[in-house]
């Protein structure tokens, strides 16, 4: 099968040009920095694109005719029908008109594009102007806001993204073997070109990248399936949560796009095949403040109080937010087939079958940190809907600062580095129990008005179905 391209020399250049040429941080380019570089380097088309309620990304396309008219792109976006991308968050068909309208700090060159194309991610607005409440990113941008302005936690966040590679290999191909793809280098994976591709690709696009690696999983083709399967992860940067989002989604859309162009599947899904090791989406957690990250741990050892509130909250709601982290069938057997993944609700250090972990820190030779502390929530997977779990999770950590009962709950949940065994509950593992769990959360996820009453509704029932 003949490769493609992943990307045009022109698209490459084009991309490089942006950041080059626009020399203000992102936060300060404007409408007018935009529509010059769109001038000086013959851009041709402008792309909205945004998330839907699905969590995919979405795209509506423009060739701007003048100067003008780029520019009215840009400062007001454009209309669209919010009943077919949030139908099922609760916008109702008679008040579905909605804004497009582009954030302009997220600009980047379609590195896939035929044409030069210029992207930019966008937020949902109402007829009235205000952020749409149905709205993925209008969710998650109030928990934040929320969880700095009245618990004081700048919450950022960066998702491990696990995938699998699909392909049919030629005899000449060296072969894997099974669950012993982890940091495999080639030419023993087929997929190492296609995962450094994409993240220099995420780099351009101003999507900062912390490293990719071949993961556990391999499954060898066989009479059922004629492609061999590889699994590899690509960890990105912590960024604020919306952002950190909106990185996630991207990603996925470049992976996408670059297997298709391979000749290859990619597959995010919870399992590739039963008994062999599933795709987590892993989200690491740290707050920021004066410029840096806190550590998760006081000098005494014990957990900072920001440590014990998100911690805390990811054990007491973490049933809950499966709602919007383990959307497929194929999550529970994720979660029941006992390969790393959490089965009962814990929290611990370095235990890779907790829940909740707090992972091990590199130092150099004098004991210095060379990256930041994180926390790790274990549960989510491939399903999940970035902008509504991290809403949820922000939601999650601010009932659980305030709560009269956190140090209790950390104390019966806690488990040994070894240990795997809890007195709390086990997991949900139907959507059912899911169900349930959002039930009794559904006040920690209203508070501040970021989850309507009838939006959970809506999710509840769905689960239920």
């Amino acid at each position: 099968m003949t490769r493609l391209t992943e990307a045009s020399p022109a698209a490459r250049d084009a991309a490089r040009a942006l950041r080059r040429d626009l020399s203000a941080p992102p936060a300060a380019w404007s409408a007018a920095d935009l529509a010059a570089f769109v001038r000086n380097h013959d851009i041709r088309v402008v792309a909205l694109m945004h998330v839907g309620g699905d969590g995919w990304l979405k795209t509506l396309d423009f060739v701007p005719r003048d100067d003008a008219h780029l520019l009215d792109i840009l400062a007001g976006g454009e209309r669209a029908d919010g009943s077919s991308l949030f139908g099922d968050l609760g916008i109702p068909v008679g008040a579905s008109d909605i804004v497009l309208r582009p954030r302009l700090s997220t600009a980047f060159i379609d590195p896939f594009a035929a044409e030069p194309t210029l992207a930019l991610l966008c937020s949902h607005y109402d007829r009235q102007g205000a952020p749409l409440p149905e709205s993925p990113d209008t969710m998650v941008r109030a928990a934040y806001a929320r969880l700095r302005r009245d618990v004081g936690h700048d919450l950022h966040a960066l998702g491990e993204i696990e995938f699998f590679l699909g392909h049919v290999r030629a005899e000449s191909e060296a072969y894997g073997a099974n669950e012993r793809g982890y940091h495999a280098a080639a030419p023993f994976v087929f997929g190492e070109g296609l995962r450094r591709s994409a993240v220099v690709m995420l780099a351009e696009m101003g999507v900062p990248v912390k490293y990719g690696h071949a993961e556990v999983g391999f499954v060898e083709a066989d009479a059922a399936d004629s492609r061999a399967w590889e699994q590899h992860e690509i960890e990105l940067a912590l960024l604020p949560l919306p952002e950190a989002a909106d990185a996630v989604v991207l990603a996925q859309w470049v992976l996408r796009n670059l297997a298709l162009r391979h000749g290859m599947l990619c597959s995010f899904a919870p399992m590739a095949r039963k008994g062999h090791a599933g795709s987590g989406m892993h989200f690491h957690f740290a707050s920021l403040a004066e410029g840096s990250y806190q550590p998760h741990s006081a000098d005494d050892g014990g957990l900072t109080p920001g440590a014990q509130a998100l911690i805390g909250g990811l054990v007491r709601h973490g049933g809950a937010l499966m709602a919007f982290g383990n959307r497929s069938r194929d999550s529970f057997v994720r979660l029941s087939q006992g390969k790393e993944a959490p089965s009962v609700v814990t929290w611990g250090r370095y235990n890779r079958k907790a829940l909740v972990r707090i992972p091990i820190v590199p130092t150099d030779a004098h004991g210095r940190a060379t990256t930041p502390e994180t926390i790790e929530f274990r549960l989510p997977d491939g399903s999940a809907h970035p902008h509504l779990l991290l809403a949820g999770v922000a939601q999650a950590m601010a009932d659980a600062t305030a709560s009269k009962e956190l140090a209790a709950l950390l104390a019966r949940t806690a488990v040994s580095a070894q240990g795997a065994s809890s007195t709390e509950h086990r997991v949900p593992l139907t959507f059912a129990e899911i169900a349930d769990a959002m039930r009794a959360s559904r006040t920690a996820f209203e508070a501040g008005g970021v989850f309507s009453a009838a939006m959970l509704n809506r999710v509840i029932a769905t689960l239920r179905a």
